[in-house]
């Protein structure tokens, strides 16, 4: 697929620059770009979603962690008394 994107002067002259430094072509700099947005975009909208569903299970069966359940159990990652991950309760 050919697509052409119209950028003003200012946005070219700083990619051309950019491509410069980073001793690459501008056409892979605006394809990099792209890229990151892209994926950076879907991650949100995955995150969104998994949000939604959680929401909508909890607003189900009540089942829920506080914080503190949290953050307590996360301390614990990465010493000699990791611990597993706490149940859910209502």
């Amino acid at each position: 697929m050919v697509t052409s994107v119209k950028l003003d002067e200012n946005l070219k002259s700083r990619i051309q620059h950019l491509a410069e430094v980073k001793e690459r072509t501008a056409h892979w700099v605006m394809k990099k770009a792209i890229r990151e947005y892209v994926e950076r975009e879907e991650a949100k909208d995955r995150f969104r979603q998994e949000a939604l569903e959680s929401w909508e299970e909890y607003q189900q069966t009540g089942l829920h962690l506080t914080g503190e359940e949290v953050q307590d159990w996360l301390s614990t990652w990465g010493t000699d008394q990791e611990a597993e991950a706490p149940q859910c309760h209502s």
